[in-house]
């Protein structure tokens, strides 16, 4: 789909900010989006420069502020000024995996609606995706963010079907809602408004220029597999603890049924209700969490790493890793390897004494 502008009549573009903002994404877009249609143009000494965006920065009342790590916002208007723009950005906020927007921004959960309701598009990029669910427009579709934020979406947006592995997400066909994945998403998410609204070659002009990559990997190789998650079971917790301690045994299942101390149905169901993941899931994400870390500083084979973490058949820890990674072992190691093998291999005997931490 492509809505080019022309280039007396420049696309209205609106980027949300508010005291959460991260300030990289908020500037990174507006310099990227303001410099469409030029800065290609003047590097190249060649082409008609013009303007592809007109972009401005609109906040809940319009005044001065600071958004994240104190950076300045000095916003063109507010929210009330009600600015007509075919495309609306929410970009990334500063949250915890465990903090919601709720009830901190109703007349801006209004605003998104409204503009939504009057046929702008509304863009996310990664934990934006959190103020966006508030309005209830991505309750039934599929949307992504930062894969810090899954737990938080399953437990505050259930209707959202959220998926941590894509970089962009399409809510609806029409492509009137796209969420990105995590924090470098902008980039993603930028370069496809440009490609959408000033053609495909301007889109990769810019990526030029600014080395911008889009992360067709998606999210999973950058998610941690393992993360805590409070919880009241006093029990579940100690058969946590006893798991990342144990869990290269080949019984690692066995043996933590039998250090509970009750029907493994029993612990299953408890372990479920208390963390949103069954005590498999938690224990193969241990050993592929533990092989990655082999992957990042060894020169291992991925058969020794395979065994080390707990699974005497490589290639079913291939097929595993590449489910839960989203990428194979071999290109995971290519993508974060970063240790010479000898040095590698001293970083494998520190794991090996220390353990998942």
């Amino acid at each position: 789909m492509s809505d080019c502008a022309s280039d007396t009549h420049p696309v209205d573009v609106v980027i949300l900010a508010v005291p959460e903002t991260a300030g990289s994404a908020l500037y990174g877009m507006l310099d990227v989006l303001l410099s469409t249609g030029s800065i290609w143009q003047t590097l190249m000494r060649k082409g008609e420069e013009h303007s592809i965006f007109r972009v401005r920065i609109v906040s809940p009342d319009g005044t001065l502020f600071s958004c994240g790590n104190r950076i300045p916002v000095n916003p063109d208007c507010a929210i009330t000024s009600n600015p007509s723009a075919p495309i609306v950005i929410l970009p990334e906020l500063w949250l915890g995996p465990d903090e919601t927007l709720t009830g901190r921004y109703p007349g801006v959960v209004e605003w998104i609606r409204r503009k939504y309701s009057e046929g702008s598009a509304i863009y996310s990029a990664c934990s934006g995706a959190i103020l966006l669910a508030e309005t209830g427009l991505l309750d039934g579709c599929p949307a992504t963010s930062h894969w810090a934020y899954q737990d938080l979406f399953r437990r505050r947006f259930p209707a959202v079907r959220f998926d941590p592995a894509p970089n962009l997400v399409y809510a609806r066909p029409d492509g009137r809602i796209v969420t990105a994945g995590g924090t470098t998403s902008w980039h993603d998410l930028v370069l496809h408004i440009i490609s959408r609204y000033a053609g495909p070659t301007e889109a990769l002009r810019v990526a030029k220029v600014y080395l911008l990559k889009c992360h067709e990997e998606g999210g999973l190789p950058y998610a941690a597999l393992v993360r805590p998650l409070p919880h009241g079971d006093g029990l579940v917790r100690r058969i946590e603890t006893y798991l990342k301690h144990h869990f290269r045994s080949l019984d690692a299942l066995g043996e933590a049924v039998h250090a509970a101390g009750i029907p493994e149905r029993t612990l299953k169901r408890r372990f479920k209700a208390a963390t949103g993941t069954s005590i498999l899931d938690y224990l193969q994400n241990l050993r592929i969490e533990h092989g990655k870390r082999l992957l990042e500083t060894t020169a291992l084979p991925v058969e020794e790493i395979s065994e080390k973490a707990g699974y005497s058949d490589a290639s079913f820890f291939r097929r595993l890793f590449k489910r839960l990674v989203g990428i194979s072992p071999f290109n995971y190691r290519q993508m974060f390897g970063g240790f010479a093998a000898d040095r590698g291999q001293r970083g494998s005997e520190r794991e090996d004494a220390q353990g998942c931490e």
